[in-house]
């Protein structure tokens, strides 16, 4: 078995292979699932660009604004220490407020709580069991919400 269908066997035993599957009832599955097994206290970085970075990295912003836009907003470059997960949260870092689990994050440069998306977010060390779990969650996210 691949990879791939590895990720899908393990999403399909957590939240079940439903044709019209309840979102609210899978996601309560994937918070308590990661509540049990995640490893709390761990470098994460961005996925790719959170959406208010998009208009500056791939737009016609100003570099020079994205950079001190970034001292008070978090990066996707950024490396943060994940802190706690949440189910049913909200704020302006989150693409999907309400929908995606969040992630409350401490920036490591210098210590700045931000609550962002957990499928926005991966594992720094890309061997970790976290790295994985994160992952699993985003795809599953990603593709089924």
């Amino acid at each position: 078995m691949n990879e791939y269908d590895a990720q899908i066997a393990r999403i399909v035993d957590l939240v079940g292979h439903d044709d019209d599957p309840d979102f609210d009832a899978s996601r309560a599955k994937f918070f308590d699932y990661l509540s049990n097994e995640l490893e709390l206290r761990c470098d994460v970085t961005g996925v790719e660009d959170f959406e208010w970075e998009e208009f500056y990295v791939i737009g016609p912003g100003s570099r020079h604004t994205y950079e001190s836009l970034k001292v008070h907003q978090p990066s996707y470059n950024d490396v943060f220490e994940l802190v706690a997960i949440g189910n049913g949260a909200e704020s302006p870092w989150m693409m999907f407020p309400y929908e995606d689990l969040a992630a409350d994050v401490r920036r490591k440069s210098d210590g700045k709580h931000f609550r962002l998306g957990l499928s926005e977010i991966e594992a720094v060390d890309k061997k970790s069991e976290n790295y994985q779990l994160l992952h699993d969650y985003s795809v599953w996210f990603v593709n089924w919400r």
